[in-house]
């Protein structure tokens, strides 16, 4: 097997349903070919530097997978098909993967500590201010 990583951006108008179909066919395809995912993300809904086919916005999605090649090209295949998936782009991290050297899953921060990090930083006191304005007068 070997270790991929693809992104994909979908139509950002196709709902919360639609985007996990998309997902868990992809992942339904990696999985029946003797494949398994490695890492997921779901980066969101951003803003395209450029108009794809007609869309100004896309939802972004990020998986990492071990798996043969058949399953890139079914993939692609589906992506291709699909009209809600907008662009798309597979790389071959390495020829051969290795569960032993894999590193654990990194957890994604819960919305309570991002929230406490936002606030964070904006109550920690700025001394870099007040010494720029010692040092002017």
């Amino acid at each position: 097997m070997r270790r991929y990583e693809t992104i994909y951006i979908m139509r950002p108008n196709i709902g919360e349903d639609g985007i996990s179909g998309i997902i868990d066919r992809t992942n339904g395809v990696i999985e029946n070919l003797g494949g398994h995912i490695v890492r997921q993300d779901r980066w969101g809904l951003k803003k395209l530097a450029y108009l794809i086919k007609k869309e100004t916005q896309g939802f972004y999605i990020y998986i990492e997978y071990a798996g043969v090649p058949e399953a890139v090209d079914e993939i692609e295949r589906l992506f291709r098909i699909d009209d809600n998936v907008l662009k798309y782009l597979t790389v071959k991290l390495d020829d051969v993967y290795d569960a032993a050297k894999d590193p654990a899953p990194v957890a994604e921060p819960q919305e309570e500590e991002v929230a406490e990090a936002k606030e964070e930083t904006k109550t920690a006191p700025v001394e870099e201010d007040s010494k720029k304005d010692a040092s002017n007068e």
